[in-house]
């Protein structure tokens, strides 16, 4: 080996004693100095100088080995980091901020794309300095997001706003201009082989992004994508867990409710099998839905009441029954209260009224109502068959008095207080016609009816006829037809007289009742209800026992009266009237009076009888009250002339009379 090695080794191995010993890069050029001091050849130096730049490059090798194995090392972490992360806005904003780490970028900032408008929206960001980036919106054709979706490969620019390569827009233009941006590196966030988002890193001077920091931002993007996936599918997940603990909590509470309202029906039904009357019925109910509870039939009686029945209006009230036994269902009232419809097979068999001290706030509270009223509705059945099985003999009893008795009345009267009837009272007769065929339904109805009102039914000739208590032939017959038609759904004929008292008449008002009946069919007024009061001068003609002095009292009854106490007369001036075609002008002419004089009786009359006195069916009474009321006068005055020629002192008829 000769000098000139041997002088050169130490050299040469002291390059290598520097790389072994890790020695920053100054040493390497300490060495050169200090060889360069010493008098080294220029051949010597040459070679010494390019060890050194070897063991430069191999020292960078070695840097850049570690920052790839601290970058490799601080992805690992991030990973462990990102998987803790269960809030989507919490991972992103961290995401961003170990990428910004990572890199060492002045700026790092996610978009995620939205697959349904196409368009990307900046959801975190880390390093900003407006508030400008993150919440930006922009389509998905512009920026380097664009061509990361479009090629899904990292893309980066040294320069943003002066590189024309890249598909420009103003919103984005302006967001990197205010945040003086140079350079932007943007990834694709990739999961399950699709582009959910792009992570960008921006510095605010121009930089050329190496390979291996591209290649370590693609591996932070794929975990952050994965991470972001998991935590998507976490949430939803979370989701799901809830909506199925809401449902079980509800299912749970709805089972509940059901065996509350099964117990509560169960003791209702339970009470009704027991022969329990509707009292107990209805107490059971107050407890159940915490109220006070009314129960009226359908013309209104009150049937059984817990507590103090609530003050209603009786307009909304009526209403409101309507409402409630139209759709079959509970209605509120203003003041709180509800009223629940009791209804068995479309038919009406009356209401209830709750006053409850909370307001139904739940469906199954308005649930407990129609259960409640079901057991009514049982309960007033089952009642109506034990008063259909009693309400035989008593049927028969009524056929007996409208066929005329066939044993002695005392026998008859007997026979009614055993049956506990008192015909001494008042009592109408209603005698109604279904006229849609439904006799089976109406013949039903009817026998709860007369059991409810304590009268008595017949059925005959496809006619049901009804002995009522009361005094009132036309609220009779209004009533039955309205609640029979509402019923049967079309309407019925019905035709009313009385009132009566004793056994011995009903016969009489029957036949009145069906005279009436009769005379609606054949004036083709089918479905109406009418009694011999309403039907005027017809209701003479039909009447067995309606007087004229009572027809003539209740048409012009208010003239003749006034006629007596002042002295008038007017009823005469009325017969002028009419008799001069409505003329007040002829008819001052054949009293021998002014017209004025006729025009102020007029004005008088229409105070005394109406507005309306003078319209033609009203007109037609009148007058037919008027002829009536002379022909009486005229045939009282024959009769008391005939009396006074009959009596002892009169001339008139004794034979001595004659000359």
């Amino acid at each position: 080996m000769t000098a000139t090695t041997q002088q050169n080794r130490p050299d040469a191995l002291a390059v290598l004693e520097l790389l072994a010993r890790r020695e920053p890069p100054r040493r390497f050029e300490e060495l050169l100095q200090r060889a360069r001091r010493n008098g080294t050849s220029v051949k010597d130096m040459e070679k010494l100088d390019r060890a050194v730049r070897l063991g430069l490059d191999i020292h960078d090798l070695f840097g850049r080995a570690q920052q790839r194995e601290a970058g490799l090392t601080a992805l690992v972490d991030n990973a462990r980091q990102l998987t803790h992360s269960r809030d989507q806005g919490d991972l992103l904003k961290e995401v961003a901020r170990r990428a910004q780490r990572l890199l060492h970028v002045d700026m790092a900032y996610i978009g995620l794309h939205d697959a349904d408008d196409g368009t990307m929206t900046i959801r975190a960001s880390e390093g900003d300095t407006t508030a400008l980036n993150v919440g930006l919106t922009v389509r998905r054709s512009a920026g380097l997001g664009a061509a990361v979706l479009a090629e899904r490969a990292p893309f980066w620019t040294p320069d943003y706003l002066v590189d024309e390569h890249i598909q420009h827009s103003e919103e984005i233009d302006d967001v990197v201009e205010a945040e003086g941006i140079r350079a932007i590196m943007a990834v694709p966030l990739q999961c399950c082989g699709s582009v959910m988002g792009t992570l960008y890193g921006a510095d605010r001077e121009v930089r050329h992004f190496r390979p291996d920091e591209i290649s370590l931002m693609c591996s932070l993007a794929d975990l952050a994508a994965v991470a972001i996936e998991q935590t998507a599918e976490l949430a939803k997940a979370r989701t799901e867990v809830r909506e199925l603990e809401r449902d079980t909590s509800q299912a749970r509470t709805v089972l509940t409710t059901e065996q509350q309202l099964e117990a509560v029906h169960s003791r209702l039904i339970g009470l009704v099998l027991d022969g329990r009357d509707l009292h107990a019925i209805a107490e059971e109910a107050a407890v159940a839905m915490r109220g006070t509870v009314a129960v009226r039939d359908p013309g209104g009686r009150l049937l059984a009441a817990i507590g103090e029945p609530p003050r209603c209006d009786e307009v909304e009230l009526a209403k409101c029954r309507l409402d409630a036994h139209a759709g079959g269902v509970p209605v509120p009232l203003s003041d709180g209260a509800w009223i629940a419809p009791v209804a068995a097979g479309g038919e009406n068999l009356g209401t209830m009224l709750l006053a409850p001290e909370e307001p139904p706030a739940a469906p199954s509270d308005v649930r407990l109502l129609s259960l409640v009223t079901q057991a009514m509705a049982l309960a007033l059945l089952l009642e109506r068959s034990t008063a259909l099985a009693a309400g035989q003999v008593r049927d028969e009893f009524l056929d007996e008095l409208l066929a005329g008795p066939r044993r002695p009345w005392r026998q008859v009267e007997e026979r009614a207080r055993r049956l506990s009837i008192n015909l001494d009272d008042s009592h109408v007769v209603v005698v109604t016609r279904p006229e849609g065929g439904s006799r089976g339904r109406a013949v039903v109805w009817a026998s709860s009816y007369a059991h409810r009102k304590q009268g008595l039914k017949s059925v005959h000739d496809g006619c049901i006829t009804l002995l009522l208590p009361g005094d009132d032939a036309n609220a009779a017959a209004r009533a039955i037809h309205d609640e029979l038609s509402s019923l049967l759904g079309h309407p019925v004929t019905v035709g009313a007289a009385g009132p009566t008292s004793g056994l011995d008449t009903v016969r009489q008002i029957h036949r009145e009742a069906q005279y009436c009946l009769q005379a609606l069919t054949d004036l083709g007024s089918t479905g109406c209800f009418a009694t011999p009061q309403q039907m005027g001068f017809l209701g003479v003609l039909l009447s067995d026992t309606f007087d004229v002095e009572d027809y003539i009292h209740s048409v012009i009854g208010a003239v003749l009266d006034y006629d007596t106490q002042r002295f008038t007369d007017l009823a005469h001036t009325l017969d002028a009237y009419f008799a001069a075609s409505g003329s007040p002008r002829h008819a001052a002419r054949s009293l021998h009076v002014h017209p004025n004089t006729v025009s102020r009786r007029l004005d008088r009359i229409t105070e005394l009888l109406g507005p309306d006195w003078q319209k033609p069916d009203r007109a037609l009474e009148i007058q037919l009250a008027l002829r009536l009321n002379h022909t009486r006068r005229t045939l009282r005055d024959h009769r008391s002339a005939a009396r006074q020629a009959d009596s002892p002192g009169s001339t008139s008829g004794s034979p001595n009379s004659r000359s």
